[in-house]
C-alpha cells in the first residue's frame, strides 16, 4: 500500500508518519519509508541522530543510476536523458518491489532499526545553499515521482512518503500515486485550509483522502474538526508524553506508547489497507499517463529534445502481475 501523509507545516504530519512507520514495523510489515519533504525530519523522527541523518544519500543525487536502472530494456525510452520524473513504465521497463533488492536500494535506501522490525528509509536530500535561486524543490522530488511510477506492491506491504507541506504537493501528478492519502490537520481554520484546497484536486482524481485530527485537546477541538471536515475525519490523538520524549532524542520502548495513540495508529492501518480491494490499475496508469503528457508538452519536450508523448506505450497497464524488464 502506498501512503502519503500531508499536511501544512508545523501540523506534526511528520511525526504522525513516523509514528505510523514504528506501529507498522513493530507489527512485522515490510515498509519502505520516503522523506519528500523539504525539511527532512523523517530521519530524526525514527530515531536517528544528525549526523546519521546527514549521511543518508539523497535520491536526487543518484537520479542517473535511477533511471538508467528503470529504463530497463524498454524501446520507447531511447536513453536515461530522455526520461523525466512522470516518465511511465512500458513493455522492457524495470519496476520495483518493496522486498526486493536492487540497485535503486542499494544507492539511495539505509536500514532503519526499530522496535520489532527493520524499515528501508530513503530521502530526497535538503535543500542546498548550492540551489538557492537556480532550483526548484520538485525537482528533487522528481526521483521519488520515477520510483512510484515504476513500484509495484502488494497486500501487507507499504511505502510511506512524508510529503512536502501544503498544497505544494500538487505540483506534480505525485498526489495521485498513493492508496491513501492522510491529511494531518490541527483544530484551527489554518489546520483545515490545506483539507480544503486537498479536498478541492484529490476530487476530480478519485484520490482517497481521511483526516488525522492533530492536537485535540477536549469536546470544542473535536467538534470543530467534525464540523470542517465531515466524515473525512478518521481519527484524532492528542497530547503524549512518549512522544514529547521522543522529540527531545530520549523515546522510550515504543510498546509504551499511549495506548489511544496505538488504537489511532491501528485505525490508519486498517483505513489504509481498506482501499486495496478499491485498487483501480487501469486508472492509475491513465493517470500516470496523463501527467506526463501534460509535463511533455509544458517543458519535457523542450529541455530533453525529444517527443516524450513517444514514451508512451498504450498497450501498457502498471499491476501485480507484470513482470519486470530485463
Amino acid at each position: 500500500m502506498k501512503i502519503a501523509f500531508v499536511g501544512k507545516g508545523g501540523s506534526g504530519k511528520t511525526t504522525l508518519s513516523s509514528l505510523f512507520i514504528r506501529h507498522l514495523a513493530a507489527e512485522g510489515a515490510p515498509v519502505v519509508a520516503v522523506d519528500a519533504d523539504i525539511n527532512q525530519h523523517l530521519g530524526a523522527a525514527l530515531g536517528l541522530d544528525e549526523s546519521e541523518a546527514a549521511a543518508l544519500p539523497a535520491m536526487g543525487e543518484h537520479l542517473r543510476l535511477i533511471k538508467d536502472h528503470l529504463r530497463g530494456s524498454n524501446p520507447r525510452i531511447a536513453s536515461a536523458d530522455t526520461m523525466i520524473k512522470t516518465t511511465p513504465p512500458g513493455e522492457g521497463s524495470r519496476l520495483l518491489r518493496v522486498q526486493e533488492d536492487n540497485p535503486v536500494y542499494d544507492a539511495c535506501a539505509r536500514p532503519v532499526e526499530l522496535d520489532g522490525g527493520t524499515v528501508r528509509l530513503m530521502v530526497t536530500g535538503p535543500f542546498t545553499d548550492a540551489d538557492l535561486g537556480v532550483a526548484c524543490y520538485h525537482s528533487k522530488t522528481g526521483a521519488v515521482e520515477l520510483c512510484l511510477n515504476h513500484l509495484v506492491d502488494g497486500p501487507g506491504e507499504y511505502v510511506v512518503v512524508d510529503m512536502t507541506a501544503g498544497s505544494d504537493s500538487f505540483a506534480s501528478g505525485m498526489f495521485t500515486r498513493f492508496d491513501m492519502t492522510f491529511l494531518v490537520a490541527e483544530p484551527t481554520r489554518k489546520g483545515v485550509s490545506v483539507y480544503r484546497q486537498y479536498k478541492d484536486y484529490a476530487r476530480d482524481f478519485g484520490v482517497a483522502l481521511r483526516v488525522v485530527g492533530n492536537k485535540v485537546q477536549g469536546p470544542d477541538d473535536l467538534d470543530f474538526l467534525r464540523a470542517e471536515v465531515g466524515d473525512d475525519l478518521l481519527v484524532t490523538v492528542g497530547h503524549s508524553d512518549w512522544v514529547r520524549a521522543m522529540e527531545k532524542g530520549r523515546p522510550p520502548r515504543f510498546a509504551a506508547l499511549e495506548g489511544s495513540d496505538r488504537l489511532a495508529l491501528r485505525t490508519l492501518r486498517e483505513g489504509a489497507d481498506a482501499t486495496y480491494e478499491r485498487r483501480d490499475w487501469e486508472r492509475y496508469t491513465r493517470q500516470m499517463v496523463h501527467f506526463h503528457l501534460k509535463n511533455a508538452q509544458s517543458w519535457g519536450n523542450e529541455r530533453t529534445g525529444a517527443d516524450l508523448a513517444a514514451q508512451v506505450d498504450p498497450g501498457f497497464v502498471l499491476g501485480e502481475s507484470v513482470t519486470a524488464g530485463a
